[in-house]
């Protein structure tokens, strides 16, 4: 390999190696930071929830399942508390 996120020259041959993006490998996270989740991860974990949901009510229980969603609009979602 000829650097970090670099694919090897023999398997791909030069023309197709490419740098990959430094967000595309997430740093390690350490266990103060376990039970953290942003604003945006909830945001995005919704949104594939809703792509893959076969209807609203599946979409519903998936999101309640996950913690993505609270009982009550005034709260926080689980993932968040």
């Amino acid at each position: 390999m000829s650097g970090p996120g670099r694919l090897p020259a023999q398997a791909t041959g030069d023309r197709y190696a490419r740098e990959a993006p430094t967000t595309a490998i997430p740093s390690q996270r350490n266990a103060a930071d376990a039970y953290r989740v942003s604003e945006d991860q909830v945001h995005r974990a919704r949104i594939v929830v809703a792509r893959n949901a076969d209807d609203s009510e599946d979409c519903r229980r998936l999101l309640d399942m996950l913690g993505l969603i609270a009982s009550s609009p005034d709260q926080l979602p689980p993932v968040r508390r």
